[in-house]
């Protein structure tokens, strides 16, 4: 048995068992590195006895139902990382000490939450479409970004990933709205000459998919997710991937996808640090950026980039606006446990819940906070100033108490003292230190920060998309419209 095999037996169903066995891989690890190099037969006995110990209370534990928690009164008492504070306790009083803050808040992220993927990328763009004609002032390019090894010299097949934009047409180029999209391109809207990813997705077993393989009859259910006639009439070109095409979304021991392109760069790091798929999704929407940069054909303002996510891909947006500062704006949506909501409330989805059902999103020392979020050494107020000085904005619905909107409202508020250390107005910050939960369909303005709560449940929806426009209006300060 390999050390691989003993850390992700049943990763899925016994969490506790997991949890155990790093516990005993660190004692081991103290004991004997080559012990732990090798998991020779005195480690592989001494996890035998545990597991054989443990077996009967872990059992019991894991196949508990999980109930999550709603009420308020119930949540623990908590105290917040300061973000204005280095670990080592020097409060960051100028923009210089930020920038030091940031690096360390930046790293201690890819270490206990989301892992390490490189700086450097490596692509070839190829245009494959391009129609002038797709709808009046609207030109809908299709291209192929290949995410090629980072060594040049290696032989090894790329990754492409399929990219949709639809762009006004105009003498200047345009803003735009960057977004990963959950069933494919061709979900956007019912377009024929739109190409059908080949990578796996999700079953949805309602018609639009055949198994794990997308299908004509998926064309256009997406179509509320991603009103291109609203985005383009307003100004900016909607670019959209399908997230699948970058990573697969299930634990495939990160063998495909963008991990499959650098393997070299994943197995050199510490098994704890290796980046897991929401680090990989991030990757590829900095990758679609440099490809924007590199194709005037699309007539885009690479300057001028939002990156959108609804739910886990707002997770997504929020470590790819933290990555690459190139985004001009960034934008979360529902984005809940991992995201934009506070984890120590430990309120609707948790930290442990997140890691039993999604393994693969984070990387192995966030198993480590499983029901102890309070050992985290930073929490997601920390990820939204991240952005900052550049526009960020946090949308919520009312029903969607899985997420916890007011977790994000209050992580959201807490990044406000980064906003102003980097220049926001004494009175944006006010609005943002006075404000209380909005009340449904109403929106909190503060410069270049921004939330609000839409009635209804988890989903990206009309009026999620009119404010985030509307804070682009505000912030990109375009000449196209």
């Amino acid at each position: 048995m390999t050390c691989k095999s003993i850390r992700w037996i049943d990763i899925q169903s016994h969490r506790y068992v997991i949890k155990v066995l790093l516990t005993f891989q660190n004692i081991l690890q103290e004991a004997n590195m080559h012990i732990r190099k090798n998991c020779g037969r005195l480690a592989t006995g001494i996890v035998v006895v545990t597991l054989v110990s443990m077996t009967t209370s872990a059992m019991a534990q894991t196949t508990k139902k999980f109930v999550a928690n709603y009420d308020e009164a119930k949540i623990p008492a908590y105290e917040l990382p300061a973000a204005l504070q280095t670990q080592d306790g020097d409060p960051v009083e100028t923009a210089e000490q930020w920038n030091d803050r940031r690096a360390e808040t930046l790293r201690l992220f890819e270490e206990h939450v989301f892992g390490i993927m490189p700086e450097q990328r490596n692509i070839k763009v190829k245009v494959v479409r391009s129609d002038r004609d797709y709808r009046p002032g609207v030109t809908r390019h299709e291209l192929d970004v290949s995410i090629l090894p980072l060594d040049a010299s290696i032989d090894r097949s790329p990754l492409v990933v399929q990219v949709l934009a639809d762009v006004p047409q105009s003498d200047s180029p345009a803003p735009a709205i960057l977004g990963l999209n959950f069933q494919g391109n061709h979900t956007i809207d019912k377009d024929p000459k739109t190409r059908i990813s080949s990578s796996w997705v999700r079953d949805r077993r309602n018609g639009s998919t055949d198994g794990n393989k997308a299908i004509e009859a998926g064309r256009g259910v997406a179509s509320t997710r991603w009103p291109s006639k609203m985005i383009t009439d307003r100004g900016y070109a909607m670019i959209t991937v399908y997230y699948g095409d970058i990573d697969p979304d299930f634990d495939d021991g990160f063998e495909n996808g963008v991990h499959g392109v650098m393997p070299e760069f994943i197995e050199a790091l510490p098994e704890d640090h290796r980046p897991g798929s929401i680090a990989g999704w991030a990757y590829g929407l900095s990758c679609v950026l440099d490809a924007i940069e590199q194709t005037d054909a699309l007539n885009v303002d690479a300057a001028k980039v939002g990156v959108l996510g609804h739910s886990r891909l707002g997770k997504t947006s929020l470590w790819a606006g933290a990555t690459d500062p190139r985004f001009a704006m960034v934008i979360s949506n529902d984005s809940g446990c991992g995201g934009a909501a506070l984890c120590r409330r430990a309120i609707g989805e948790t930290v442990a819940r997140i890691n039993t059902s999604f393994p693969h999103w984070f990387n192995d020392a966030y198993l480590q906070y499983n029901e102890n979020e309070s050992a985290l050494p930073i929490d997601q107020h920390q990820l939204i100033a991240l952005s900052a000085p550049r526009a960020i904005a946090v949308g919520s619905a009312t029903q969607d108490l899985w997420a916890d909107p007011k977790g994000e409202f209050l992580a959201w508020q807490a990044a406000a003292p980064v906003y102003e250390l980097l220049g926001m107005s004494s009175g944006d910050v006010k609005v943002v230190e006075e404000a209380s939960m909005p009340q449904k369909q109403s929106v909190i303005n503060a410069g270049p920060m921004q939330y609000h709560l839409r009635e209804g449940k988890h989903d990206l929806a009309d009026y999620d998309w009119e404010c985030y426009l509307d804070l682009a209006d505000r912030t990109l300060q375009t000449e196209s419209r």
